[in-house]
């Protein structure tokens, strides 16, 4: 095995173990994050967020370096089985003893104008802000071969999303 395996699969591990981050109950547990091929301009990712804590926490932004820009953002039906993805401004709060799933068709991270292409293993630096446990740094591994199922393959994540107020599908 070569090291820049050994050093991704180390890395995907550590992420799928849950990590919890000092001095709070947040635990970010299975992230990924997808792109639809070499030519998009957008990616998501997606992951369930846990709070092990007796108080609600709101995850109120997210910034990287693997885009010009990145948002919460989320789906909504605007009628006639026409979804809308809009860009959550208030955040997504987390539940006291609860958890939060950022999957496909709901909510999740959306990274738009993304500065180089998404390979397969690669693994994106992403920073969390949370409204009580501040900052946390999360490495998000990309995986462009895991099957939907969670109902977000309606969603063409090559678009163009800048300027992205929202957008039907």
């Amino acid at each position: 095995m070569s090291v820049k395996s050994l050093t991704l699969a180390a890395v995907a591990a550590a992420s799928f173990a849950a990590p919890a981050f000092a001095d709070t109950h947040i635990m970010i547990r299975d992230p990924y994050a997808r792109s639809a091929g070499k030519a998009a301009k957008a990616g998501a990712a997606f992951m369930t967020i846990m709070n092990h804590g007796d108080e609600a926490d709101r995850l109120i932004s997210v910034v990287s370096d693997a885009a010009a820009r990145v948002e919460l953002h989320t789906h909504k039906e605007i009628g006639d089985g026409v979804m809308k993805m809009m860009h959550v401004e208030d955040g997504f709060e987390v539940p006291a003893e609860g958890a939060r799933m950022l999957d496909r068709g709901g909510d999740h991270v959306m990274f738009m104008g993304l500065t180089q292409p998404w390979e397969q293993g690669d693994v994106l630096t992403v920073t969390f802000t949370f409204e009580k446990s501040g900052e946390m740094v999360v490495e998000i591994p990309v995986d462009l071969e895991r099957k939907a199922g969670m109902g977000h393959e309606h969603m063409n994540h090559g678009e163009d999303h800048s300027g992205h107020g929202g957008h039907d599908h």
